[in-house]
């Protein structure tokens, strides 16, 4: 059984930006487009209120191929009504995001900008991605290439994105309220995986030879990923692992006794260029594209919007404005006391968004 995510929500005619983490087509443009959102999950019968701050681009932002409206359910929504359960609180969710978004722009026009969000006292959860758009723009460049190829478009995203995290992680240490209880960082997960197992147009200067352009693409995000994890460890944040969360199966699927997602998922302490080997090599044939997540050999869920870019989400959206803006609302939990078992509520594992809030509750404080 595959679930799909709510097509008339999805316009993608309207997508007319430079679209989140990595794109699946040809898509990619230069613009950016606001898509901040302000939402209460108001549980009956509680008084304190509680605030989780997201800063990133389109997939914090809840991008679904609209420039109005955004998906209410986006990952850090879902971990805030987890966080709502779990503390018996209101949880107020402030999403400050920009789809198209390269990590600069979400580091000086967001996080720096924006600080004020993460300085009110009762934030307790500061969270932030960034560096999709570095690579989108990047493997789109090098797929135009001709001739020679050149590598330094891919190794620019990975530098810029290495800056922008630690960069990221040094402001919200020094700037979030002092009563924040947990801050994280969510790495890339890998859309447009099976889309970029094809040659390039370009040649290789050593062979002569056209190159797989997974095989450029896939190692630069690995180290992203890794740093991402490593910096976490170094500055007291937390490393919500989406591409191990989104690229393995929910089974063991190779035999090695370890389920496909655990096996993927960033070791402490283990060196960059052996998790490079672990995931680019010795376990690459557990990963899958995140169109196809399998729960077990035989049921897969699409993590994937129809854009190849961007995750499936279940239920409504929230209004932005016309051409993006800042939306707001509130509402009771959607999934809340019994409907809530092991701390999974019962869609966790079946879209890309409620699979990401729930890898953030993963990392939750017990109190507030």
């Amino acid at each position: 059984m595959r679930t799909l995510c709510n097509s008339a929500t999805v316009r993608l005619g309207q997508a007319v930006l430079s679209l989140g983490i990595l794109l699946g087509g040809r898509e990619a443009l230069a613009n950016t487009l606001t898509q901040n959102s302000s939402w209460t999950i108001d549980r009956a019968g509680t008084t304190a209120k509680y605030r989780v701050v997201a800063y990133g681009d389109s997939i914090f932002a809840g991008y679904n191929g609209s420039l109005s409206n955004v998906d209410k359910r986006a990952a850090t929504w879902v971990q805030g009504e987890y966080l709502s359960n779990s503390w018996n609180s209101d949880i107020e969710v402030i999403r400050r995001t920009k789809s198209g978004a390269k990590a600069d722009d979400i580091y000086n026009n967001k996080i720096v900008n924006e600080k004020s969000h993460m300085q009110a006292a009762n934030t307790r959860v500061v969270t932030f991605e960034m560096c999709g758009n570095d690579f989108l723009q990047a493997r789109d460049s090098f797929a135009d290439q001709s001739g020679t190829c050149n590598y330094g478009v891919l190794d620019t995203a990975l530098a810029n994105c290495t800056k922008y995290q630690e960069l990221a992680m040094q402001f919200i240490n020094a700037n979030a309220n002092a009563a924040t209880k947990k801050k994280m960082i969510m790495n890339l997960y890998y859309p447009g995986y099976d889309a970029d197992n094809g040659m390039s147009s370009c040649t290789e200067a050593s062979t002569g030879q056209k190159i797989n352009k997974q095989d450029a693409m896939f190692p630069r995000l690995a180290r992203s990923n890794y740093r991402a994890c490593k910096f976490a460890a170094q500055y007291g944040f937390d490393c919500v692992d989406a591409f191990a969360e989104y690229m393995g199966a929910d089974y063991d699927s190779n035999g090695d006794g370890k389920v496909d997602v655990d096996g993927l998922r960033y070791i402490p302490g283990e060196t960059e260029e052996a998790y490079v080997k672990r995931i680019t090599s010795t376990l690459r044939g557990t990963i899958r594209d995140a169109n196809s997540h399998y729960e077990s050999a035989g049921t897969s869920f699409d993590y994937i919007l129809s854009d190849n870019t961007h995750p499936t989400y279940s239920g409504a959206t929230i209004y932005v404005g016309l051409l993006g803006g800042t939306g707001s609302g509130s509402g009771a939990p959607e999934y809340s006391g019994a409907q809530i078992v092991g701390g999974k509520n019962p869609i966790w594992n079946r879209f890309g968004h409620e699979r990401a809030g729930w890898a953030h509750a993963l990392f939750h404080p017990l109190a507030p």
